[in-house]
């Protein structure tokens, strides 16, 4: 006799399990813990085989009967039930596998040692806020030039056109990704070229032209904690990147030879990075080592002294002594790149030498076997005639105006 929901919820759980015919080979195992489970028992190729169909009241009679009618249809065309449930399976395995978000993670992690941890965080949180609540779902290989602007301009609209580019960017990547591993046969980012609003290119603020003798003698003046002046020294001493600077260790610092090697896994091309350390850099390091020395870091973090400085504390030094808007950390960065470019004839310095010292160092594979210490004596000089400039400036010997870094 066929079921009823009423005979079903009034079921009791016996010492052992027992099953309830619905006909059709569908029946209810009932369990001792009380549990009701759908089966559906059918034969096909003359062997005899048992079909999970769920668990009742979460799969209804309704429900179960269904499941069981579109069973009896496939095997009626020789399909086997059992085996046809893996194939979906499987099928929505690979589909789930070649969703835009999985592609992209899955290129985040095949680049990781390629990028410092800090810039896989920033690229991974980036795609997660701005590009998969709108395409982390899609099949890669279904996504439209169109969907992908429609996608990125929600961004613009909100007036981030900086990082509306940088998205489409990053989305460029992961089609290119995709096509290579065989998820996708095109990248719809290239179609979009033009397609966004540019955004101003200001790159970095940095000061205008005659504003920095005045910005060395606001620094080495600063009424805040004298660790933060001697970073700021340092940040024009060594133009390094602000990160590079706040989780300096002491073990990367040899004051006696007057280097620091900066490790590939703090810089942003994963190589290692020889800054080599002017008298004067030398003498801001030794009063940093007065108060931190016996710490791991140059820079230790105020309420935790375990952890480095937040890198945020140069722009806020910068932003008290009046500077927002003016200079950030890697202001510093820009006005060493251009003062050297402009005085490199004057004082005999290559090109090469101020990339170099900058870390613009070329990812094409002719420069994979990348010498830290290229041009190590060429870089010293220069060092030394960079940081002299700079007391020469602070104490008004010359003012040489300069324009903004493009």
């Amino acid at each position: 006799m066929p079921l009823t929901d009423a005979a079903i919820k009034k079921l009791k759980p016996e010492d052992k399990q027992y099953k309830l015919s619905d006909g059709g080979g569908l029946y209810l195992l009932v369990h001792p813990s009380g549990g009701k489970y759908w089966r559906l028992a059918y034969r096909i190729n003359d062997k005899q085989k048992t079909l999970s169909v769920g668990t009742y009241p979460d799969v209804s009679l309704k429900d179960a009967r269904d499941r069981r009618e579109t069973a009896r249809k496939q095997l009626a065309n020789d399909i086997d039930p059992g085996e046809a449930r893996q194939a979906k399976k499987r099928d929505d395995m690979i589909a789930a596998s070649n969703t835009f978000e999985a592609v992209a993670r899955e290129w985040i992690e095949n680049r990781s040692n390629d990028w410092t941890a800090g810039h896989k965080a920033l690229t991974l949180k980036t795609l997660e806020q701005d590009a998969f609540p709108t395409l982390g779902r899609r099949r890669i290989a279904e996504i439209t030039p169109l969907e992908l602007l429609e996608s990125v301009r929600k961004i613009e609209k909100r007036g981030a056109l900086e990082i509306a580019s940088r998205v489409l960017q990053r989305c460029s990547a992961v089609f290119r990704f995709g096509i290579a591993t065989g998820r996708c046969n095109g990248n719809p980012a290239t179609e979009l070229r033009g397609a966004l609003k540019s955004p101003k290119r200001d790159h970095y603020t940095t000061i205008e032209k005659g504003g920095l003798p005045q910005l060395l003698r606001d620094i080495d003046t600063y009424q805040g904690s004298p660790m933060t002046v001697y970073a700021l020294q340092l940040m024009a001493l060594t133009f390094v990147r602000t990160r590079e600077l706040t989780e300096a260790e002491w073990s990367e610092i040899d004051l006696d030879k007057a280097e620091w090697i900066i490790p590939a896994g703090r810089m942003k091309m994963r190589r290692p990075h020889l800054v080599p350390l002017s008298t004067q850099a030398v003498a801001v390091f030794r009063e940093a080592e007065k108060l931190s020395g016996d710490r791991r870091f140059v820079f230790p973090n105020r309420n935790d002294p375990s952890k480095p400085a937040s890198n945020a504390i140069i722009l806020r030094a910068l932003g008290r002594m009046g500077y927002t808007g003016k200079m950030t950390g890697h202001g510093f960065r820009s006005a060493a790149s251009t003062l050297l470019n402009e005085n490199k004839s004057k004082w005999g310095i290559h090109k090469d030498h101020i990339e170099i010292q900058l870390a613009h160092v070329e990812k094409n594979a002719s420069r994979g076997a990348y010498n830290f210490a290229e041009y190590q004596e060429d870089r010293i000089i220069m060092m030394q005639r960079w940081a002299d400039y700079l007391d020469e400036l602070k104490v008004g010997a010359q003012i040489l105006a300069f324009n903004k870094a493009a």
